[in-house]
């Protein structure tokens, strides 16, 4: 008996040995957590007061509250649509490889023990609800100045709904597009390319501004736009850096490689300002640095910090010369260079992420291609999660916007409206009273 007893005490104190590691699993990472915390707040802090600095610094005097109220607004409206439905959709237990079903609404299911990874989930769905909030922010930079307040509202909830949830599924939520292989670290196609598409077609639908091209519509406050755009910068690191969804090596490369990306696109554009006109400009520099950043965002979790340089290089230039083409050539009143920064920043990125990861490139490579990949294969993925992106964000997209002006009766403002300012049309305030 004795004899039983002893075995019995020595198997269970070896039993014992294996029951930290087999907890350990179910534990939290506090370092993780963290840093997704941290992340968090850096990534609304792009929007609010970030993006929103950016913007309404960038606008005339009579608009530059009516556009501190957009980001604002859809701020609010989206965090309280992500709760309903948003991250049901977007990453829910998948029903198909395009939507994560309705099973999560109003975080059906989520407790405080409920993890992702070693996360708590609820963690993880406030991180990305602060990609949420930015996205269809960004779109507010195209139709500045000449839509109404509530046109912009229900536009800005639908297309979040019908557009980002679903991308962000087939992306980041275990849908098609991610099972294809499609490297979008942090946003390629589901943020920029989105936004981008989305606000060129907007742009496109409403019109141009009536002095578009006429009278000078320079920014009113270039301070106030330095100012979000260091913002941008900082909050950009919880961005990409945070979408490793670890305080680890990844997580360490994606922020060094974005400020990288981020300098080189500033230094290029005030190159190309120096040689063409004799002289960098504030807002060409302060462009070229979100340029730059928009670029890096897919690609930085997939290259390293001399790819980062070719990266910067290529966000800087081309999306320069986007704008000028978009502006001068086409006469596309996109009004702050939604798409030519940001869509054509998240192309340019998505293609560079599939070139740049191969093994073969060496310093240029953070990491390899998966296990029986080639770079022709890799990058005909590429293409193929930039054109279904795009293709259905301008088809959803055009649709949206003709069913908001029935809701709405016209999404433009009056011309008298227009002349007055938004700031005084749609909240009777004015953002400055001096």
């Amino acid at each position: 008996m004795i004899n039983k007893i002893d075995n019995f005490k020595i198997f269970s104190a070896l039993a014992l040995l294996f029951i930290p590691s087999i907890a350990s699993a179910q534990e939290i990472n506090g370092a993780n957590t963290a840093w997704i915390l941290t992340s968090t707040a850096l990534v609304l802090f792009m929007t609010l007061p970030g993006l929103s600095l950016f913007y309404a610094g960038l606008v005339r005097t009579k608009n530059v509250l009516s556009v501190l109220m957009q980001c604002f607004a859809i701020a609010v409206t989206i965090s309280i649509l992500w709760l309903i439905v948003g991250y049901s959709i977007a990453f829910g237990p998948s029903e198909s490889a395009y939507w994560g079903g309705l099973s999560r609404m109003f975080f059906s299911g989520i407790d405080i023990n409920s993890m992702s990874g070693d996360i708590p989930e609820t963690v993880f769905a406030g991180f990305q609800m602060t990609f949420a909030i930015i996205t269809p922010a960004l779109i507010v930079g195209a139709f500045v100045e000449r839509i109404k307040f509530s046109s912009m509202l229900i536009f800005s909830i639908l297309w979040t709904l019908v557009v980002y949830f679903p991308v962000a599924n087939w992306v980041w939520g275990g849908g098609w597009l991610g099972a294809m292989g499609l490297i979008d670290f942090a946003g390629g196609t589901v943020v920029h390319i989105t936004a981008g598409v989305g606000a060129l077609v907007t742009a496109l639908v409403i019109g141009k501004r009536k002095e578009f091209g006429q009278t000078s519509t320079m920014p009113h406050n270039l301070t106030m736009s330095f100012t979000g755009a260091a913002m941008l910068w900082v909050g950009w690191f919880g961005f990409n850096a945070g979408s490793a969804l670890a305080a680890d090596g990844a997580a360490g490369m994606a922020l060094f490689v974005t400020h990288i990306s981020a300098a080189t696109g500033a230094l290029s554009w005030m190159v190309i300002e120096w040689i063409k006109f004799g002289k960098p400009s504030g807002l060409g520099a302060i462009t070229g640095m979100v340029a730059g950043l928009a670029t890096i965002t897919p690609a930085s979790g997939s290259v390293g910090p001399a790819g980062a340089l070719l990266v910067g290089l290529a966000g800087g230039v081309i999306c320069y010369y986007a704008t000028t083409f978009l502006k001068q050539n086409l006469k596309i009143d996109d009004s702050l260079d939604v798409f030519p920064v940001h869509g054509v920043g998240g192309i340019v990125g998505t293609l560079l992420a599939g070139i740049l990861v191969s093994a073969n490139l060496g310093i240029f490579s953070g990491n390899g291609l998966a296990e029986g990949m080639t770079i022709s294969s890799q990058v005909s993925i590429q293409v193929i999660g930039i054109l279904a992106t795009a293709i259905y964000t301008a088809l959803v997209t055009f649709i949206l916007l003709k069913i908001v002006g029935i809701l709405t009766s016209g999404i433009r403002v009056t011309d008298e409206q227009e002349q007055i300012g938004c700031d005084i049309t749609d909240h009777d305030e004015k953002g400055y009273s001096m």
